[in-house]
């Protein structure tokens, strides 16, 4: 069985970025998801909106969409691409003292846009921890993973563990 070629490495196993040259331009989406687990009184403060730091979802929204603009910048042999949109969703769970972190990435263009994704999510979901963690000290971030993904030669992605 043969294993699968890492795109990153040449022939003599050294570093390089993939050329996509070749490549079609094509609509992308991913769609990452994450979690942040928090105190029930942490919880509570941040859905009243009462942290010393603000507004703690509208910080973390803004965060992250500016850090997927800046993702060619952090991974060192990932592609500078035009985003066509990027969002960062939140949904509370305070069932579970819990905030779901959804972060969605779209491009045309000729590689995808998984890695603007992740570090929207990312960044979005290190923002909450940032500015709750002045009233709790053990926040958790979690379960990072894509959950979808369209376009490009490998088309279609839905994550068997999706719940959205």
């Amino acid at each position: 069985m043969n294993k699968p070629k890492l795109s990153h490495l040449d022939s003599s196993g050294g570093v390089v970025m993939v050329d996509v040259g070749d490549k079609p331009d094509t609509p992308r989406k991913a769609v990452v998801q994450s979690e942040v687990l928090l105190s029930a009184e942490t919880f509570s403060m941040l859905k009243e909106k009462a942290l010393p730091k603000g507004d703690v979802l509208v910080t973390a929204k803004i965060a992250g969409i500016a850090a997927a603009k800046e993702t060619s910048r952090l991974i060192p042999l990932c592609h500078p691409i035009f985003l066509s949109f990027v969002d960062v969703r939140f949904r509370l769970e305070e069932s579970k003292a819990m905030i779901v972190v959804e972060a969605e990435a779209r491009t045309t263009s000729s590689t995808g846009v998984e890695m603007e994704a992740l570090v929207a999510a990312q960044v979005a979901c290190m923002t909450i921890y940032d500015m709750c963690k002045a009233v709790q000290k053990d926040i958790v971030i979690n379960n990072c993973r894509l959950i979808h993904k369209s376009g490009g030669r490998s088309g279609v992605y839905d994550s068997p563990t999706s719940s959205s």
